[in-house]
């Protein structure tokens, strides 16, 4: 029997015809026209802002919920695209230099956030950026070339993502670039990032199964925009965290829609694992206490620096959101134990028996 490509359908659609990617039960979406593409010319390279929805991008158009068939193709294929297995352990030992991705990182949260990419953009670069750094060590003392690997990173997944792409000298040019380097310098850069990556850019992101998870821990019921927005802040801010790289797709998804469906209604976590039998169920309770561990460690943080900030947050959402979580220190990200133990000895947010 052929194999179905069903789930590979909303591929072949044309993302400006559509207005968002997922199954909504409230319909509060506004209409946003992009404009001509002579407007676009006249604005320069800033001609993506105030032409996109918001923080998230293209992200929402009316596509259905993924099929159980399509999830168990996606859960198969998911290790295809993720580091080399030691990574994460030779980033927390040293034997890589954490600051190379922390610096990419950085960069390509600001230009994404000026160009208004969508959550996708961001994941893939930094998947492509993590993958590529798994298999090929940058010497040290070559800022340069952690810039032109940042650029090619996001440029090679703004073309996966976006509809419309900025040149790669607009990339560039957003706050204080030490270099600056010719599309065909970039050009070669992304090449050796997709033969060393196989040519497998369309990788299956946490993104994959996100609205799946909502709804499967939600008695089946729609997933709401909000906690989708929600969920999709939670995993962006995730992968930051190199503590974080030892998880599937799948299981940052569950984890994350646990947390936020935890946060903003009522739901039973050992009943939400019955729905999802091929979830690896330590796997993702794992990932979940991890993120409960950092929002103790944020909020303890910002406690101890309250002269820094006005306010402690009080839910795990709003302190995922603040600048202690979003923004790697000198030396380590806070979702990075600095003694490389992801394991934290506070006390958890609730007891889960397993």
């Amino acid at each position: 029997m052929a194999p179905s490509y069903d789930c590979a359908a909303s591929i072949l659609l044309c993302a400006e015809d559509n207005n968002s990617i997922l199954g909504f039960v409230d319909g509060d979406q506004e209409n946003h026209e992009m404009g001509s593409l002579g407007e676009i010319d006249c604005l320069g390279p800033s001609w993506i802002l105030g032409k996109r929805r918001g923080l998230h991008g293209n992200f929402f158009m009316d596509f259905p919920l993924q099929s159980e068939e399509c999830i168990a193709h996606d859960l198969q294929r998911e290790l295809d695209h993720m580091p080399m297995g030691d990574y994460a352990e030779r980033l927390l030992k040293g034997e890589l230099d954490a600051s190379i991705r922390r610096d990419a990182i950085d960069w390509i949260w600001k230009v994404h956030a000026y160009f208004n990419f969508g959550p996708l953009s961001a994941y893939l670069s930094v998947n492509y950026l993590d993958r590529f750094l798994s298999v090929y060590e940058i010497p040290e003392g070559n800022a340069w070339m952690t810039q032109l690997l940042s650029v090619a990173c996001l440029s090679l997944a703004s073309k996966m993502e976006e509809t419309l792409v900025p040149l790669l000298l607009d990339l560039q040019q957003v706050g204080e670039a030490k270099f600056l380097f010719e599309a065909r310098t970039v050009q070669r850069m992304e090449l050796l990032v997709l033969s060393t990556l196989k040519f497998r850019m369309q990788a299956v992101t946490p993104f994959s199964f996100m609205d799946y998870f909502l709804q499967k821990f939600s008695d089946g019921s729609g997933p709401k925009k909000f906690l989708i927005l929600q969920s999709a802040d939670l995993i962006l801010t995730m992968i930051k965290g190199i503590d974080f790289l030892e998880f599937k797709p799948s299981e940052l998804a569950a984890a994350a829609a646990l947390t936020v469906l935890e946060e903003f209604q009522s739901i039973e976590i050992e009943k939400a694992f019955t729905t999802c039998v091929y979830l690896d169920k330590e796997r993702v309770l794992d990932c979940y206490e991890m993120i409960q561990n950092k929002v103790r460690m944020c909020i303890s943080a910002t406690k101890i620096s309250d002269s820094l900030v006005s306010f402690v947050p009080d839910s795990p959402i709003a302190v995922l959101e603040a600048p202690c979580l979003s923004h790697a220190t000198e030396d380590t990200s806070i979702f990075s134990d600095p003694n490389g133990d992801s394991k934290s000895p506070m006390s958890k947010r609730r007891r889960i028996s397993r």
